[in-house]
């Protein structure tokens, strides 16, 4: 008998759980509790609840399923008694004299779990992926989509569309930048040569796809791919939100349609949408441009990518796999780039010369090699733009320059191992000598050529200014500066400053430096950075960081900011000079020791007071500071 009811219950309520009410009322609702008679509860069989009057019923569901419940997002999946569950097998052995346990129906999936705390686990992992009761619903009509406008282009997106199932489509807002970098350097392609065939392997939403089409309109012929019919469904309906006309193949031209005798708007721009594995299109057809963006790692298809990709076209790849690029998993770092590596200073830049690498072996098995254009590498995502040359001899070249790293786990001292060197004998430092067992080793192999291309950089400037990118403009001009090794407005606005103090050299030694370092201009890219907090003096205070990068340049050192760590500093200075430095223009800190503990400030510019700074060694081993002051 309670089987024939549980079946007609779930029948009426096929797509929710009786037992998942948001209000008290709704779970009243489920019996006439203001009709005469016995009426049985609907969530308890007839063995474990009895059919009683309707005072009585309504007080067990208020004390029973509405107080044991679990809730999620203002549902409460309240305990249910019925039959849902296979029966507990007995201690004999007996299927049939098992019994039924009490358990929960999970919202978003309809699963039935016994006990409370694996249901709250259950429900956390759905949150965690940002699964909601639509993720399992049937029919996407039902779902409530959320329209998204950036750089011009509207998008529908789903509820889930941060962490989404397979089934759904994908979009990260923090990808804003990556988007537009992408957008420029494509822009700067199409100023060579007109039309582009261009492709985004991995369409999701199309947000890519269509700003490349609506704002370059015909200088390019975009082709947007996913494997996802649910993407592919979105991608069409987002063309149809930005009056862009899907071609399926022929991208002849086509005349505006008359629906009601009035004729419709000329779409702006022609898409192809493709379902099909970004791996087969691209051997199937050449591109002058090629856009990877998969969910990870993009090493399964760069071997594609490189097959048919035209001459002097550009490959942009964005890995989003920041746990084996930043050391956080090194199995899973040898397993996908053949790389070893450990967590330093330096770890993004060492993220990106490991993904160029990764890429120019994949074009040297094509017998092309590469030319980097761009890199960045930021919190969530590692970006490498590359143009294609064709050629063995290009090949070569480019693999000639993937190289193992000698790194000192002392003091991180790095250095590109050359052919024929000891470890030990590459190191600029001498940790190997004065510490016992071995310091360095060795990582990679990595790319050690440069990372940017300045005159590339200039024009995505100036496409990021014409398109009216406000984001990255202040990104754009720190690469640029970072590829010329060079500070922003220290040679020019820095000099007058300390020529007042007397701490600069002379009008004719600084025009020397000036030139020095135009000379050096063309000399090669110094690799990775120092972090000045990394190598900060203990016990004195560091100079301003646009401070120190004078005081290096004065030094007759490159010098930039980089936009890997904004603590950083690229320069072509050695460890034991960058720290030399930084040690001579750190000011030590006044403290008194002893019962006092006040701080006592003194201006050394005043010649009225005199200083005299003495270290003696206490016999606890402790320094004291003596301070003579005479007026």
């Amino acid at each position: 008998m309670h089987e024939i009811k549980a079946c007609y219950i779930c029948s009426l309520h096929a797509d929710r759980h009786i037992s998942i009410q948001t209000k008290l009322e709704g779970l009243e609702m489920l019996v006439d509790l203001n009709g005469a008679g016995r009426k049985s509860c609907p969530l308890c069989p007839e063995e474990k609840f009895k059919a009683c009057y309707s005072h009585k019923l309504r007080r067990h569901l208020q004390k029973l399923h509405w107080k044991v419940y679990v809730d999620f997002q203002g549902s409460r999946m309240c305990i249910c008694h019925l039959p849902c569950r296979n029966p507990r097998p007995s201690q004999s052995g007996d299927p049939g004299a098992g019994r039924h346990m009490a358990h929960y129906h999970c919202v978003v999936c309809s699963v039935t779990i016994a006990r409370r705390t694996d249901m709250i686990s259950h429900l956390r992992r759905h949150d965690n992926k940002g699964e909601t009761e639509a993720s399992y619903c049937g029919s996407s009509e039902v779902q409530d989509y959320e329209i998204m406008k950036e750089l011009g282009t509207n998008v529908q997106l789903l509820p889930n569309h941060t962490t989404p199932l397979k089934s759904d489509t994908y979009f990260n807002r923090k990808m804003k930048t990556n988007r537009q970098l992408v957008f420029c350097s494509l822009a700067v392609l199409a100023e060579e040569r007109s039309p582009l065939e261009c492709l985004d392997a991995f369409g999701a939403t199309g947000i890519m796809g269509l700003q490349w089409a609506k704002h370059l309109r015909n200088a390019v012929k975009v082709t947007i791919t996913d494997i996802n019919d649910t993407c592919i469904k979105m991608i069409k309906e987002n063309c149809e939100l930005n009056n862009i006309r899907v071609d399926g193949g022929s991208r002849g031209p086509r005349g505006t349609d008359k629906v009601g005798g009035e004729a419709e708007t000329a779409p702006i721009a022609t898409v192809e949408v493709a379902k099909m594995d970004a791996n087969v299109i691209m051997h199937l057809r050449p591109f002058d441009y090629i856009h990877l963006d998969p969910f990870g790692t993009a090493v399964n298809y760069l071997d594609a990518a490189f097959r048919n990709v035209r001459n002097l076209g550009i490959i942009s790849v964005t890995s989003t796999d920041t746990g084996s690029l930043y050391a956080k998993s090194p199995n899973v770092t040898l397993r996908h780039y053949g790389c070893h590596i450990v967590r330093t200073e330096y770890f993004k830049e060492l993220a990106a010369r490991m993904v160029v690498a990764a890429v120019a072996r994949a074009a040297a098995r094509c017998n092309k090699g590469i030319e980097v254009l761009l890199t960045v590498a930021l919190e969530h995502f590692v970006l490498v733009v590359v143009r294609v040359l064709r050629g063995p001899t290009q090949a070569d070249e480019s693999a000639k320059r993937l190289r193992k790293l000698v790194h000192c786990q002392w003091c991180e001292e790095r250095v590109f191992l050359k052919q024929g060197n000891m470890v030990d004998d590459t190191l600029p430092c001498n940790c190997h000598g004065s510490l016992p067992g071995r310091t360095a080793v060795q990582l990679g192999p990595l790319w050690s050529g440069p990372l940017f291309n300045t005159g590339f950089l200039r024009r995505m400037l100036s496409a990021a200014v014409h398109h009216s990118m406000d984001d990255i403009q202040p990104l754009v001009k720190t690469l640029i500066c970072e590829s010329e090794c060079t500070p922003l407005k220290s040679l020019v606005h820095g000099s007058s400053a300390l020529t007042n103090q007397g701490k600069r050299k002379s009008g004719e030694e600084s025009g020397n430096v000036v030139k020095k370092l135009k000379a050096d201009s063309s000399l090669e890219h110094p690799p990775f950075y120092y972090s000045v907090n990394r190598h900060s003096i203990r016990g004195m205070n560091m100079p301003k960081l646009n401070k120190f990068l004078q005081y290096l340049t004065e030094a007759g050192f490159r010098v930039s900011r980089t936009h890997f760590d904004p603590t950083g500093v690229r320069t072509d200075a050695t460890l034991q000079q960058f720290k030399s430095v930084l040690s001579n223009h750190s000011a030590p800190t006044c403290t008194n020791v002893g019962t006092s503990s006040t701080q006592t400030s003194i201006s050394t510019e005043n010649p009225r007071y005199l200083i005299n700074i003495n270290d003696s060694q206490e016999p606890s081993g402790s320094k004291s500071l003596s301070l003579n002051m005479i007026l």
